[in-house]
């Protein structure tokens, strides 16, 4: 018995080792804190293996068979080019040997195909999270062992085999990306789970409509996931801005320009944030103070790492951070003093202006020389109405025709100074002003942090309230979402989402290796519901009873009413009935 204990110790050490070397190796997950329900593998009552879909809006738990209601079929409406998803579950009281998942193109009955390389699947593994606090909000940092601690399903594989343990739940994400020219029709076809003796098929269908969805780098919704190189520089083992490090970032971040991703987060200054994460933002943007006290500043990285997510397709906005950080310290090398040194500048104070004017004025008219002068904004984060307001006036003096944006409270005064302004979702805009935004094609959007119970998005949260962000936007008139973390990854992040100063999950969407999760999944979801909605709204004009429809299937999605009324069945019925459109 010590023998083989030792053996699963050196196994789980070689395996942290691997993915320390290379996060697209397989892992372990950690022990489950909750033990098994034996009760429920008792009433499975066989040694087989079972297989049935269950809701893309439920996480289940690892150590418990399924008891929530299952089918073995499914059925989805589909735009052509909607991406659109489900799970299924595999699960057995006793161990099965490693499984595999072998997907079918789906033909219609004209003899139409939706190709099998449409198709993808993934297993979803479970990674430890924890809780609300005890006032029932994310933020406020958490002891260990402080708030309940629990596996739950989130990160989607890229591993395509996996060995099912005794007396566990292994949920399976399917996902087919419907080509755009495929023709209207019933779509049939069948996964097959392969491994065990008998393979198990799982019948399904695609009712693909006649309305067109536009790829993602033509959706209208401004979405504004913040990035993180430093992290994936870390991750990786690469030396950050090298060419390594860049091959490592590509396939996050066509992840991200997959999903519509609009903005590219640039650090100006380094760390904007006050080292609120565990890496801290390093800049893109050399300043050099030099012997005879003028300034040079290197745009080097910056202009690569512009480059490189314009080339991917992100290119509406280029959000600049930040002229207003957290600690209000501002780092440069002197060349006098030969070392990094920094100063502390409020601003209004003369030393804060002397220090921003000649950077912005050269930042300008670089900016100006690559053509990314209107898509750059100098970009601040829930700072006080005061400090914007001399930011502004500085900005302003460098060049008149800066662009800012601020993630943060709403304040009058700057309704229209901004060009990107972005609330939290306990704020609203003043209906004209929402409006007359919209109207100019500014961006007007909303955001989560750690500060709300829900919607949100950490590991815990229902993974239907990720795809409720989408169709709030569309009810309340935003055009657009933000969530500060795509991928600021914490010490383990495949295995434990818990961050410390948040709640699980608040610093990023997806895990290493560039896998997927859940929560990104169902916010591409509630995307593609606001883009569709857009689009049968433009087709409905001058149909009032069609426009009555889809404002009443809108109202459905009040956070007020989502405590009542979980996200999953708001989102049944919403899709349901947009699909009767």
């Amino acid at each position: 018995m010590v023998n083989k204990f030792f053996g699963m110790l050196v196994l789980l050490a070689l395996q942290q080792n691997l993915l320390a070397q290379s996060p697209a190796t397989d892992y372990a997950e950690l022990p489950n804190p909750k033990p098994t329900n034996q009760a429920s593998w008792n009433a499975v009552k066989d040694a087989k293996l079972h297989a049935a879909f269950g809701s893309s809006n439920l996480r289940y738990e690892k150590g418990k068979a399924p008891s929530e209601q299952l089918s073995t079929q499914w059925s989805v409406n589909a735009w052509r080019n909607e991406r659109v998803h489900t799970q299924f579950l595999l699960w057995s009281a006793t161990a099965q040997p490693p499984l595999s998942i072998k997907v079918d193109a789906l033909t219609s009955n004209k003899g139409d195909k939706i190709p099998a390389t449409a198709i993808t699947t993934g297993f979803i593994r479970y990674v430890l999270t924890d809780s609300l606090n005890k006032k029932g909000e994310g933020c406020g940092y958490r002891k260990p062992g402080e708030y309940d601690s629990s596996l739950v399903a989130d990160g989607i594989d890229i591993i395509n085999k996996r060995a099912l343990a005794a007396a566990t739940t292994q949920p399976v994400w399917l996902s087919i990306q419907v080509p755009a020219s495929t023709p209207a029709g019933i779509y049939k076809g069948k996964i097959t789970v392969i491994g065990t003796k008998e393979p198990i098929s799982l019948p399904y269908e695609i009712v693909v409509s006649e309305h067109l969805l536009p790829a993602p780098k033509d959706w209208q919704f401004h979405l504004d996931l913040w990035q993180s190189p430093d992290a994936i520089a870390r991750i990786h083992r690469v030396k950050p801005w090298s060419d390594e490090h860049f091959k490592a970032m590509k396939p996050y971040m066509q992840m991200l320009a997959n999903a519509g991703q609009k903005v590219i987060t640039t650090a100006i200054i380094y760390d904007p944030w006050n080292a609120q994460t565990k890496d801290i933002y390093s800049s893109t943007v050399k300043w050099t103070k030099k012997k005879d006290g003028s300034w040079k500043y290197d745009y080097t990285i910056f202009d690569k790492w512009v480059q490189f997510m314009i080339d991917l397709g992100i290119k509406k906005e280029i959000n600049c951070y930040s002229m207003i950080p957290w600690n209000l310290k501002f780092h440069y090398y002197d060349e006098a003093l030969a070392k990094d040194t920094f100063i502390v500048a409020k601003p209004g104070t003369k030393e804060y202006t002397s220090h921003w004017e000649p950077m912005l004025k050269d930042f300008a008219a670089h900016l100006k020389a690559k053509g990314w002068f209107k898509i750059a904004t100098i970009a601040m984060d829930e700072r006080p109405m005061d400090a914007m307001q001399e930011a502004i006036k500085v900005a302003r003096s460098a060049d008149k025709d800066f662009r800012l944006s601020l993630a943060g409270s709403y304040h009058a005064p700057l309704a229209y100074e901004l060009y990107d302004y972005c609330i939290a979702s306990a704020e609203t805009f003043p209906t004209d002003v929402l409006r007359n935004r919209i109207e100019k094609g500014l961006p007007t959007t909303f955001y989560t942090c750690c500060a709300e119970d829900y919607p949100n998005t950490f590991t815990f949260s229902p993974p239907g309230e990720s795809a409720f962000m989408g169709w709030y936007a569309a009810n309340k008139g935003f055009n657009g979402y933000l969530r500060w973390a795509y991928n600021s990854w914490n010490t383990d992040p495949l295995r434990d989402s818990r961050f410390g100063n948040w709640a699980a999950g608040d610093t990023y969407f997806v895990y290493p290796g560039a896998r997927s999760s859940m929560r990104f999944e169902k916010m591409v979801e509630g995307i593609q519901a606001y883009e569709k909605i857009r689009i049968l709204k433009d087709l409905s004009k001058g149909n009032p009873t069609a426009l009555a429809k889809i404002d009443k299937i809108l109202k459905l999605f009040e956070i007020k009413d989502l405590k009542s009324k979980a996200a999953a069945d708001l989102l049944a019925k919403a899709n349901k009935e947009l699909s009767e459109l």
